[in-house]
Order: C-alpha cells, then structure tokens, then sequence
C-alpha cells in the first residue's frame, strides 16, 4: 500500500495541441481545424509520400491518420493535401509557451514536445484562481489568440497530469485525477499499452506474467518486477499507483534514455553501396545526437524496412559491444556486421538506427589495445564544433556528395520536412 498523506500535492497541467501539425495547416488556410478534412503531406508530387498529419474529422470520417501514404487519402474534392511549412509550425510552438509565460515563471514550464507542455501552477491561485480556472483560462486564450483546440490533464505530480489527460481530457477536454482516483480511473485500464510508459513489447512481457490490467500490476510482488525488468520494474509498480517524484524539467521516466534516427527514403534503395552510404549518414547524425549530451552506448540497432512492392517487411536487429562509444565508425562497423547477417536482397525503403544502454562519457576507461580512442573521440567533437558554428552541411563526408547521399538536401529541412 502507498501513503499518499506523504507524497507531494501538487497542481500541474499537461496541456496537449489537438493534431497540432493539421490544425496549424488548417487555421494558416483559414480553415476550421475541427470541422475540415486535412491532411500534411511530405511532399503531394509523391504517391507514396507519407502523412505526418490528419485533422481530427478526417481521422474519423477515413481512418486516415499519421504514417497513412498519400495513396491511401480518397479522391474527395472536401479533403485538402497541404505541404508542411515546419519552420512556421515551430514558431507557432514557441508562441504559445510565451502565452504559458503569461501564468506561471519559465522554470515552472516543461515542454514535453511540440505540441504538449506541462505546467507547475502552484501559488498562482491568488492571480488567476484556482487550477480548474487556470485549464479553462487557458484554454479559452488558445482558442481565441491561435484558433487551437487543446486537452488539459491535471494532476498532483507530472504523471498523474500526463494520465489524465491521455486517458479522460482527450475526450472531455479538462480532467482533474487526484490520488484518490487512482483505483477507480487507472486500474481497470486494459490493455496495458493503453497506459503511459508502457508499449507494445513491455505490454507482452507482462501479460506473460499474468498482469492485464493496471491494477494487476499496482498488486504484483514489487520484487518479481524488480528482479525482471531491474529500476524499470520498481518504476512500473510506483507508476501503477499514481507515484512519481519527478520534478518539473526531468524526464518523468528514467532509464529508457537512447539516441536514434529513422528515415524513410525518397527513392527505393536497391544497390548495397548506397544502402549503406545512408547507413553511415544516419550513424554519423546518431552519433552527434549522444555526443550532444556527451555521452555514450553500448548497444546498436539497426532497423531495415523493405519496399511495399515487395511485401514489406524487413528486420530489427541489435548488439552490445563492450566498450560504450559515440563514434561514427565505431556505429558504422556494428550495423554493416547487422545489415551483411540479415539483409535478403530485397530493396530497401527505411532504415532506422538507434543507440542505447546509454552512460556518461566521462566514465569511459581507456582501452590498452586502442591508444588513439581519445583522438577519435575527439575528432567527433571538432567535427560537430565546426557544424555547429557553421552549419550541418559545413563539413560532410564524401558518401553524402553521391547520388545516394540524402543528407545535403536534408539539411535544408527543419525536422526532416520542408521549412
């Protein structure tokens, strides 16, 4: 049993844009983001091109939603393909966390994504009333200063407000949960994918446990969770309760931290030489990303995904090396052994990379048999030092200069689609 009389109560918002790509779309064609039928393409001279967003009617009416193609949208004059204009997005984002400044301080402002943000009000009552009045003034700001519709969860802490507004203010608009909803309104919720933090393959594992329902898992042995999934079991079991002593700015799960890229290409890729060229653009961006954040991994995945002209299909392959690196080359070599071991010939339309079982940089122990480690480590930081001042596309590698080479024309994007 937890005692919440010695949690911390406090008062936080988890605010979320509804289809916030296609409502932006919309409103910019003066359009309603509730009532059109919209959807954001990659790029409409591509029948393949992939749909980043869908207004929530054209969810409803055609079951077209993110990830959908361009192919699968019906010939209906109603429906309008609109291009993304990602730059304008942003800004738009980046407005709306001013209109948050207006309530609370910066430091009481986490932006969680961005179309989502989570809010600290506590002792802001006095200015605005009470948290309930707060959701609706907010609300109602967003409505009328950006024409967005948006969702507020409310809860004592990060994941309570995250619960609630996933799982009731999605359909109602605000939802306040205290600890005292908890066994009411959290664990009867089945399956388990259903609840923040849990996915697909965790949900299969647990299943296998005989735990279906979030309940299920408030009252398993907090040991058996331990000993199978280590921290994240300690943090699934609290989870189930409602507990989490995150604070405003963390991550409100530990453990799960890794640095990828996915990518699906313009073309079909059939020829190894350029399926591997994009293999090592994409290692060397993934690389970056961990030296960002000046650290390292052991563990590499490689993801290929094979045209729909063939089938589909591809592999989700993965290897754990010995010494955690952030090295380009050292990526490279991993998923080159992976794509040789799995790869079957058929030609290739995704690829995705990822780094995981992630530590600090500065923990690395030299390796006796590698004297230059440190020089190839620190080439990597000059690198992104000179990008960094001067732009991505200031430095490449030569394989980017070739016809298979994606990363120059996507240096011209902002998140990986039209500015």
């Amino acid at each position: 049993m937890v005692d919440y009389e010695k949690l911390p109560s406090k008062h936080i918002l988890c605010i979320d844009i509804k289809s916030f790509y296609a409502s932006c779309a919309a409103v910019m064609a003066g359009l309603d983001p509730l009532e059109s039928l919209v959807a954001v393409i990659g790029d409409k001279d591509r029948e393949g091109s992939i749909v980043l967003a869908a207004s929530p009617r054209l969810k409803k009416e055609y079951g077209i939603k993110t990830g959908s193609r361009l192919f699968e949208i019906p010939k209906d004059p109603r429906i309008h393909l609109i291009e993304p204009k990602m730059a304008t997005y942003l800004r738009v984002s980046t407005e709306i966390t001013r209109l948050f400044n207006r309530y609370v301080p910066k430091e009481a402002i986490h932006i969680y994504s961005v179309d989502e943000s989570f809010l600290q009000v506590d002792g802001t009552d006095v200015l605005w009333g009470d948290v309930l009045e707060i959701a609706k003034k907010i609300k109602d700001e967003l409505m009328r200063e950006f024409q967005l519709t948006c969702a507020i969860g409310i809860g004592p802490n990060m994941l309570m407000a995250k619960l609630a507004l996933d799982l009731e203010a999605k359909h109602k608009g605000i939802a306040l949960w205290t600890y005292e909803d908890v066994p009411k309104k959290l664990w009867p919720v089945s399956p388990l994918s259903e609840m923040w933090g849990i996915g697909r393959r965790l949900e299969k594992r647990l299943n296998s446990m005989g735990i279906f329902t979030v309940g299920q898992l408030a009252q398993s042995d907090l040991d058996k969770l331990e000993k199978k999934f280590g921290i994240m079991g300690n943090q699934l079991y609290y989870h189930a309760w409602g507990v989490d002593l995150s604070e405003i700015g963390a991550p409100i799960m530990d453990g799960q931290i890794s640095f990828g890229k996915s990518q699906i290409l313009l073309r079909d890729y059939k020829k190894v030489t350029e399926i591997k060229t994009v293999i090592l653009e994409m290692c060397e961006e993934v690389a970056r990303r961990a030296r960002n954040h000046r650290c390292v991994g052991r563990t590499i995945t490689l993801t290929i995904g094979y045209s729909h002209e063939e089938l589909g299909g591809g592999f989700n392959r993965a290897k754990t090396i010995d010494i955690p690196t952030n090295i380009t080359m050292d990526l490279y070599r991993i998923c080159v052994e992976l794509f040789d071991r799995f790869y079957d010939g058929r030609t290739v339309r995704q690829i995705a990379i990822s780094l995981s079982n992630i530590s600090p940089d500065e923990n690395v122990q030299l390796n006796l048999f590698e004297p230059n480690l440190w020089k190839r480590k620190k080439l990597g930081y000059t690198v992104d030092g000179i990008r960094k001042r001067f732009g991505s596309d200031s430095i490449l590698r030569a394989v980017s200069y070739t016809e298979a080479g994606t990363t120059r024309r996507r240096a011209q994007l902002v998140g990986g689609h039209k500015a």
